[in-house]
């Protein structure tokens, strides 16, 4: 059963920052069709909601919203946590990038045009901290005011949207498929809402030890900390630059070559191979580069995880990442700001449990790999995957077979370089090995890089598609006019043959990782200990990695439900399957000590 919830038709329009007095309507909709209409003011809804949940505990009722991130918040806010929704601006993009690939027989002509981006709610602007990196930071959004916003469309045309959303799903050639997206893609909206409201720990007095020790003593106004200063005027001698600005890449990069100094870029990778090529050379090109990357990696610091963030981000010990669901074109999520999809470890020590309680921490093994084995149906590649490291398992086979594969790092680089596309260097050459003992799989990435090639579109298991390539890049195909429009050709060619080589593989494999994250979310809900409910929560999801904080004596069913949970997500998706799903499971009060 649907439940959609939206302004009342004679509402003012008010969207959902308004007063709680504008009225909304919850429209019920079974096999049957529409039923009960219900009206009441915006602020009575997380009520509604809640009785509705409390009297129907065996029957899924999927609330239905335009955007699960100007809903959730509210909900949760007044205590409120809907079991199952149904998000139509999440949902709506699967289908219309599902219609645009013929061979899909999709077709779907969306109510609403809820594809706008509103600025959600709770995203903060970055802070400057240092005068001259302006460029590093994105102003302020400028947000209309309420007049000039558009009106919420109203419970009535969300639901003539879910209506046709549902109309294409059940017409779709699998509609199990896609239908299990649509709600994996919307159950993620609650998911990423409740992270962003119960927090992640995160322990101030110990984060701002941390920069102590890295940076000094927090400066005042746009200064730059002690150690980062002192490093400035250790570059400026150095370099012969006295009003050297180290934030400027391009300013370094003319001071070094003003020096001497041979280099392109100011990139690690490049200073570390030039300071190394010449040996005589190499103590007195390392008093250059010795502190110019290390101010880069505490400058980083400073901006990404400074002062600043921490009064943005951090409120009550607890941060509260803003997540995007399905960011990335392969389904992947991003972060609207604060830096939830990457927690550098200088910080990691901050995030620490409080007394009594612990995190549970867990890391998909090779999550990649498996999906590959479980699509291509290459037993082969099950079989290696059977112990929790599946490069070794194929080193193992290497070995055996006499392959060149015989060790674990080589066949990590040859399985890395067919999904990833890699055709020249070591794994280029390790390619063949890697074929002639798994083709199935191999086969299986090769088809999805030659559709590419010719400019098609490929799909995950459930239905995500790919994006197809824009005008420009077929028009480039057919401009074979002179040889350098010819390589430019070939080279768009081979770069979309790697993105829809690496498409199938990493978008499924996004799919898995937020059904697991469902299937754990659906067990901390129903499971009891001693007859009462779990405490614990999902705080922090990056990838293919997931962590529960809640009370001590609850850890060790928070483990095994996460255990258990990965190889219930994989035969919701594949059915049963004889490739496993192994997960790392660390439970600690320190972040640090997790990874």
């Amino acid at each position: 059963m649907y439940i959609v919830l939206g302004p009342a038709d004679t509402s003012t329009g008010e969207n959902l920052g308004g007063a709680v007095d504008a009225l909304w309507e919850a429209i019920t909709l079974n096999d049957t069709g529409s039923g009960t209409h219900r009206t009441f003011p915006l602020g009575k809804i997380a009520d509604f909601v809640q009785t509705v949940e409390k009297h129907n505990t065996h029957r899924t009722i999927r609330w239905t919203w335009a955007d699960a991130r100007m809903v959730m918040p509210m909900l949760l806010q007044a205590g409120a946590s809907p079991s199952s929704c149904h998000d139509l601006r999440l949902v709506q993009r699967l289908l219309v990038t599902a219609a645009s690939r013929a061979q899909n027989g999709i077709s779907f002509t969306p109510v609403l045009d809820l594809g706008k981006e509103a600025q959600p709610a709770g995203t903060l602007p970055a802070r400057r901290q240092i005068e001259g990196q302006e460029p590093l930071f994105d102003a302020p959004p400028i947000t209309a005011s309420r007049d000039e916003q558009e009106p919420a469309p109203t419970a009535s045309l969300l639901l003539e949207e879910l209506q046709a959303q549902l109309t294409t799903i059940k017409s779709a050639p699998y509609p199990g498929r896609i239908g299990l997206l649509a709600a994996t893609e919307s159950q993620g909206g609650i998911i990423a809402a409740e992270m962003k409201h119960y927090g992640m720990p995160w322990n101030r007095a110990i984060h701002e030890k941390i920069l102590e020790h890295q940076l000094g003593a927090r400066p005042a106004g746009y200064q730059r900390p002690y150690k980062l200063e002192h490093l400035a005027a250790r570059l400026r001698q150095e370099l012969g630059a006295p009003n050297l600005n180290p934030d400027s890449p391009h300013e370094v990069l003319r001071a070094l070559q003003s020096a001497g100094f041979s280099v392109t870029s100011t990139r690690k990778w490049e200073l570390t191979e030039w300071a190394n090529s010449a040996p005589h050379l190499r103590e007195s090109r390392w008093q250059v580069v010795r502190p110019l990357l290390e101010y880069k990696r505490l400058a980083r610091l400073y901006t990404a995880n400074g002062w600043a963030w921490l009064d943005a981000w951090v409120t009550d010990n607890r941060f509260h990442p803003a997540y995007e669901v399905a960011s990335a074109a392969t389904g992947r999520w991003g972060a609207h700001g604060g830096g939830a999809m990457q927690i550098p470890k200088d910080v990691r020590a901050a995030v620490h449990a409080e007394e009594g309680m612990l995190l549970t921490v867990a890391d998909a093994a090779q999550i990649e790999p498996r999906i590959l084995a479980v699509m291509s149906g290459d037993r082969a590649l099950a079989v290696a995957g059977r112990d929790t490291d599946l490069y070794l398992g194929i080193a193992e086979i290497g070995k055996r077979t006499g392959s060149a594969l015989a060790d674990r790092s080589h066949a990590k680089i040859a399985l890395l370089a067919a999904m990833y596309g890699a055709t020249t260097g070591e794994g280029g050459q390790l390619m063949p090995h890697l074929k002639k003992l798994f083709p199935q799989a191999i086969g299986f990435t090769e088809k999805a890089a030659e559709i590419g090639l010719r400019g098609g579109q490929v799909t995950t298991f459930l239905g995500r598609t790919s994006p197809a390539p824009s005008h420009a890049w077929f028009e480039a195909q057919r401009d074979r006019s002179s040889a350098e429009k010819e390589r430019a050709a070939a080279t768009a060619a081979r770069s979309h043959s790697r993105f829809t080589r690496n498409f199938v593989i990493q978008g499924t494999a996004a799919e898995w990782a937020v059904i697991w994250m469902a299937q754990i979310r659906r067990r901390l809900r129903t499971e009891r200990r001693f007859g009462h409910r779990l405490q614990s929560r999902l705080v922090y999801f990056l990838h293919d990695e997931i962590m529960i904080y809640g009370p001590q004596n609850e850890a060790a069913l928070c483990a095994t439900i996460v255990r258990e949970s990965a190889q219930a997500a994989a035969e919701l998706i594949f059915g049963p399957t004889d490739v496993e799903f192994p997960v790392t499971v660390v439970t600690t009060d320190d972040y640090s000590q997790a990874k």
